[in-house]
């Protein structure tokens, strides 16, 4: 085991096949917020389009300029940006939108990955829809695996998404996702959970309850941020956000295959 000590408080575990212990900056052991039952639903601040956007676009904040705009269910925008082989299917948290998610897109882009987005139909639910964006990606020309990445609800439905895409799936990264110990425990791919301390939904419990549950995973990595009550993509506009990044995009770059 190691312990890799980023930001002031950001506490680091890599394992192999799980079965460590997840201890904060200081050595002890990470105290453990009790969850509420669903993610919160307090709508994240998005980030306001720098210029007027006319013609085909998601939220605002991916046009064509960006990649193949496409629309599915009921009208539904999405975009697929980038031309990597390593395909990335990004699944929001409950009230947010893909803007909020431009920032980890960008880098994705810049570091040779194909990354798809979308608004989500609220009819569906969320592991369908991560599904069915799945096999959109999966059917591009020249992409041969795909990470599934999300945040809160996203993160948590990215587990059985990614196990339901079979061999295509190279691994789930999951922000402030409460991955029910059931599913962690079938999880044959490379894991990565990010959270903060106090967080209600996705916080330092419920991240080690998937960790410890996980013994299939290759890679079992746990993050958590403490003292801390950021919330899924908050952490990206926060102090800590170029870290959770970097560490996002180190983390596919060691596991993309």
């Amino acid at each position: 085991m190691r312990r890799i000590i980023g930001l002031a408080g950001l506490v680091v575990v890599l394992t192999a096949c799980g079965g460590t212990v997840t201890t904060t900056a200081s050595g002890g052991p990470t105290p453990a917020p009790t969850p509420t039952s669903s993610p919160p639903a307090t709508p994240t601040p998005t980030p306001s389009p720098s210029r007027v956007i006319t013609g085909p676009n998601v939220s605002g904040c991916f046009t064509e300029e960006d990649g193949e705009i496409f629309t599915h269910g009921d009208d539904l925008p999405g975009v697929i940006t980038g031309k990597g082989e390593v395909g990335v299917v990004i699944t929001y948290e409950r009230l947010g939108n893909v803007c909020n998610w431009r920032p980890l897109s960008d880098r994705l882009v810049e570091a040779g990955y194909r990354v798809l987005l979308y608004a989500r139909d609220s009819s569906v639910p969320p592991e369908d829809m991560a599904v069915k964006m799945g096999k959109r990606l999966a059917g591009k020309k020249g992409v041969k695996r795909l990470f599934f990445v999300g945040g809160s609800i996203g993160g948590t439905v990215s587990a059985p998404a990614a196990a339901r895409m079979g061999d295509k799936a190279a691994g789930i990264v999951a922000l402030s996702g409460a991955i029910d110990a059931e599913v962690a425990a079938k999880i044959t791919v490379p894991l990565l959970q990010i959270g903060t301390e106090n967080d209600g939904y996705g916080g330092a419990k419920d991240l080690q309850t998937s960790h410890d549950a996980a013994t299939k995973a290759p890679a079992n990595e746990v993050h958590i941020i403490k003292g801390e009550g950021f919330h899924a993509t908050d952490m990206f506009r926060s102090s800590y956000g170029p870290e959770v990044l970097d560490r996002i995009v180190a983390f596919m770059d060691r596991h993309k295959g």
